[in-house]
């Protein structure tokens, strides 16, 4: 009797599933690929987050710890400033300037805003600029450049030295502290302090006489001199016009005469004032020659 012969073994279908085909045919589109390999933990990383923070206690928590972290960083001694040196500028203007920045050291650089600290030096009038930098040793440097005063400024409110600008550097007392300096007066006098000073350097030899110039209608300048002398510019070229007279000075002695005023407002008419007694004497002079 021949045995039985067992059953032979199933054979595995090699074709893939519905599902697994699908799921294939997903797989080789690289946006899904991308999604599934970025966009999915990222957004259940988001997702984590956003919840963990919902709450208001933990943010506050984490709020402090890197409020707390921050400041330890910050006001590590490397990074503090214990003084401030100031370069280019007189000790009262120096002086003024450290109170002005209202700077309580030590202090951490991180919490000193050099443009505004800059800003505040400049507000001085003394001060044309200013330059600050924290250098090494927890130093706040200011380098400051001062104004050179050109022109004493006979304000309403007072002196003042004005640089040649006519920009405001500082109020005196009295005149005799810089009687080395031109004096200017009237309305408008500051602004036009550069041609003030073109006007001093044009006058030459008169400047041993020269007392002043006074601005008048903010248009032209008046010289005054001493013996109660004035030469009255004209409003155009009066640089020009100053020149032509200390021309004829020179050659006819002008203002060594007894005349009070020159009139140079007229280009081609310039006009003589007389003294009270000069004109007395000339008239004198005239009815003598005339037989009155």
């Amino acid at each position: 009797m021949r045995p039985l012969r067992a059953p032979a073994a199933t054979r595995r279908d090699p074709a893939p599933s519905r599902w697994a085909y699908r799921w294939q045919r997903l797989w080789l589109t690289p946006l899904f690929r991308l999604t599934v390999r970025f966009v999915l933990p990222l957004a259940l990383m988001a997702g984590s987050v956003a919840l963990y923070l919902a709450d208001e206690g933990r943010r506050g928590a984490i709020h402090a710890v890197y409020a707390d972290l921050r400041s330890e960083f910050q006001n590590r001694p490397e990074f503090m400033v214990n003084l401030v040196a100031i370069e280019g500028a007189s000790p009262v203007l120096a002086e003024a300037i450290r109170v002005g920045l209202a700077l309580n050291l030590p202090r951490s650089s991180f919490d000193i805003d050099l443009q505004a600290a800059r800003a505040r030096v400049e507000t001085f009038d003394a001060v044309e600029r200013a330059d600050l930098r924290i250098v090494s040793g927890g130093v706040l440097q200011v380098t400051v450049t001062e104004r050179a005063p050109a022109l004493v400024w006979r304000a309403p409110d007072g002196l003042w030295l004005v640089d040649a600008g006519g920009h405001k550097v500082a109020r005196i007392g009295a005149r005799s502290l810089r009687g080395d300096l031109p004096l200017i007066a009237g309305q408008g006098a500051a602004d036009a302090a550069p041609e003030a000073l073109a006007l001093v350097q044009a006058a030459g030899p008169l400047v041993p006489r020269l007392r002043g110039l006074v601005r008048l209608g903010q248009r032209r300048w008046d010289l005054v001199l001493d013996r109660d002398q004035r030469i009255l510019l004209p409003q155009e070229n009066p640089v020009r016009a100053l020149e032509r007279l200390l021309a004829l000075d020179q050659a006819e002695s002008i203002l060594a005469r007894d005349i009070m005023a020159v009139d140079l407002r007229h280009d081609r008419r310039p006009t003589l004032r007389l003294s009270p007694d000069a004109a007395e004497t000339l008239r004198q002079v005239r009815l003598a020659q005339t037989g009155g």
